[in-house]
């Protein structure tokens, strides 16, 4: 695993226990792989999965529609949170990894 992306707990939840595949983002990404799932101001890595591709931007139809998918309630949000990175096999670490964290790291991290 060589990156770690830093989520905030609420969302990492929502991956972990309920099924939430689509991390909601602002721009596309070109990454694929296994990933560490950060747990945003924490210096923890909490868990990891499989990041398998990135979506096109959704309208707010396709939100609507995708939304047990992203599992974002405020679909104000999608606005600007409108690229799913799609996830699976997302697995919670029973005790979280410590990481040095670079200033100024604020979605990816160098693991």
């Amino acid at each position: 695993m060589e990156r770690g992306l830093i989520i905030k707990k609420k969302w990492l939840d929502l991956i972990f226990d309920n099924g939430k595949v689509w991390e909601m983002r602002s721009t596309k990404t070109n990454v694929r792989g296994r990933i560490g799932l950060i747990e945003s101001g924490t210096g923890l890595i909490v868990g990891e999965a499989d990041l398998v591709d990135c979506g096109k931007p959704l309208s707010e139809f396709m939100a609507l529609a995708m939304a047990q998918y992203h599992q974002v309630a405020d679909l104000d949000l999608i606005k600007k949170w409108r690229y799913p990175w799609i996830l699976e096999n997302a697995k919670r670490y029973d005790v979280p990894k410590p990481y040095s964290h670079p200033s100024g790291a604020v979605i990816w991290v160098k693991l």
